[in-house]
């Protein structure tokens, strides 16, 4: 089979440990120099699932071909990839130099050769200064650097990465987020990431990969996983959703909310709820809090008291009880004029929102 380098295909593959399989036959392409983030939370196979890439874990049914060929039984060193460990593996005695070198001295590349890429991995990751430091004489954003070089200076077809921005704190995540990115970009080298981090995932991929319990419950772009997801898990595992509880209206497309006759849209998604239960699901950006009594053409109402008001930073999270006890989260920029907003807990409001900003839950 003739394919482009960096091609990834992952064939009906299944994994199992002694008695348990913890990848269930799934099938994965991923185009040359695509970005593609595996996503789900601990146990659900994403971590075992790049491992087989790379040739650190067997499997034991399907294929895995790269660069069209087959690599089942292939060693890692002979599948043209580039791994990032989640505690990046660098060698503690080893110089800045010397670890990039690692892989370059394993291929019996020539010194001269060696030379010229370990200079051009060292200008490419801003490393270059560095070279004769120790790991330990790093910051942890330099470290990551080291990691990515020494993956990158073999010139692979496929960059894997395990979480490798577990230990970073949240401002050098973000900064490392868009370092990788841009340098993907730029390389055009096909990657697949590996994380449980929602906000990483759908800031960094061209395709998320939601798994759970080693399947994969949907593949798709960033928006096309946040804003119309395959089911209940997808729903809620990525980004938040309040969930409420429909009884039957006057007609199919009205159920009642809180005592509340409610208008419904006309999307559902399968869930995995009660035989017969009706559920909506709302994201906390799609709903509004009014005060004003009538109620606009098209726009669900429900009446409540505000319980809490969280300030986040950039947006406020209005926690809002309605009639029947139950509680929605009402998701709102943050405008820096906080007190003029008129909103404070123990107001009565409105929570409102069109019925095409929510999904039913069958």
């Amino acid at each position: 089979m003739n394919a482009a380098k960096g091609a990834v295909r992952l064939d009906r593959v299944v994994i199992a440990y002694g008695n348990t399989t913890v990848v269930h036959g799934i099938t994965l392409d991923i185009a040359p120099g695509e970005f593609v983030c595996l996503l789900g939370p601990s146990g659900c196979g994403k971590t075992t699932t790049l491992r087989a890439i790379a040739g650190l874990a067997a499997i034991d049914a399907g294929a895995i071909l790269i660069d069209g060929a087959v690599a089942n039984h292939l060693p890692a060193h002979r599948r043209g990839i580039g791994m990032v460990f989640q505690d990046l593996a660098l060698f503690p005695h080893m110089s800045v130099r010397q670890n990039i070198a690692f892989g370059l001295a394993l291929r019996g590349v020539d010194a001269a050769a060696m030379q010229t890429r370990i200079g051009e991995m060292l200008a490419l990751l801003h490393l270059a200064g560095f070279e004769d430091r120790l790991p330990r004489e790093l910051s942890g954003g330099q470290q990551q650097r080291v990691a990515l070089a020494r993956s990158l200076v073999v010139n692979p077809s496929v960059l894997l990465l395990d979480e490798p921005f577990a230990a970073l704190d949240r401002k050098l995540r973000e900064d490392m987020r868009r370092e990788i990115r841009a340098l993907q970009r730029q390389l055009g080298i096909t990657t697949v990431f590996v994380t449980h981090d929602q906000e990483e995932a759908l800031t960094m991929a061209d395709r998320v990969v939601v798994m759970n319990r080693g399947i994969i419950e949907q593949a798709g772009t960033p928006d096309d996983v946040y804003e119309a997801p395959a089911n209940r898990f997808v729903l809620s595992f990525v980004g938040f959703a309040n969930f409420l509880r429909v009884e039957p209206g006057a007609t199919s497309a009205r159920g009642r909310i809180a005592g509340v006759d409610c208008a419904l849209p006309a999307h559902a998604i399968p869930g995995a709820a009660a035989a017969g239960t009706i559920e909506l699901a709302i994201r906390p950006e799609r709903l509004r809090i009014d005060t004003a009594a009538p109620a606009e053409e098209g726009v669900n109402r429900l009446p409540g008291t505000i319980r809490n008001i969280a300030y986040e930073g950039a947006r406020l999270t209005y926690e809002v009880a309605l009639t029947d006890g139950r509680a929605l989260f009402v998701g709102a920029p943050n405008t820096g004029r906080r007190a003029a907003q008129g909103h404070h807990v123990g107001d009565a409001v409105a929570v409102t929102w069109r019925s095409d900003d929510a999904v039913l839950i069958r």
